[in-house]
């Protein structure tokens, strides 16, 4: 398979992206359709919705869910985010999002803040800032890392999530109008077929309209 991260094929990228909700639904992950469509889909507006926007402890573990569905299930982690106070959730991703609202975005202040709570490291503090900033912050995922050239190295550190978010800003650039760096993410994960590796070729399946503190913590 070609890696798309090397192709200047505008048609490729949009197939690409796509081919997302069929790859999802390719990972024979039960849960992982419908907390996908729930995290594209509902968890944006309700995060806008609110007049200081946050999430709540309840969205915080259901993204972390979602989160480990479509990578890797590591229940100590997932535990950890439960045991969050919910005030503390409220209040600290009140405090991030703030930062990542701004007119001047910082590329990792909001992750750091978000950061704080337990289970909580930069791959799941970037969902949320995905989730509501997608113009700015893509989600962290270690498929999508891998396959860019220049970022070295995959760590979940807030230096390699900043290389790792500046690149897909300045691809999402390069491919036009439309495109954000969250788009990027998901085209690039679709076209590795995921964790599985499954891709729309090997379902034969025509691909879908584009739509368009005690961690080990990531």
């Amino acid at each position: 398979m070609a890696a798309l991260w090397e192709s200047k094929s505008l048609a490729t990228w949009n197939a690409a992206l796509a081919s997302y909700e069929d790859v999802v639904a390719a990972q024979g992950v039960a849960s992982l359709a419908g907390l996908d469509s729930w995290y594209r889909d509902t968890l944006p507006g309700a995060i806008a919705a609110r007049s200081r926007p946050h999430v709540t402890h309840a969205e915080i573990v259901r993204l972390t869910e979602w989160k480990m569905a479509r990578g890797v299930w590591r229940a100590r982690n997932l535990a950890l985010v439960r045991g969050n106070e919910p005030a503390d959730v409220v209040a600290l991703s009140t405090e991030a999002l703030a930062e990542a609202l701004g007119r001047e975005p910082h590329p990792t202040a909001p992750i750091a803040t978000l950061s704080q709570l337990a289970g909580v490291g930069p791959a799941t503090a970037s969902a949320v800032m995905a989730a509501a900033v997608p113009a700015v912050y893509p989600f962290f995922d270690e498929l999508v890392a891998a396959q860019i050239p220049a970022g070295g190295p995959v760590a979940f550190t807030l230096s390699y999530y900043a290389r790792y978010a500046a690149s897909l800003r300045e691809r999402a650039a390069r491919l036009g109008p439309g495109w954000t760096p969250v788009m990027v993410e998901r085209a690039l994960w679709a076209h590795a077929g995921g964790k599985s590796g499954v891709t729309l070729r090997d379902t034969a399946r025509p691909p879908k309209g584009r739509t368009g503190r005690g961690r080990a913590s990531r």
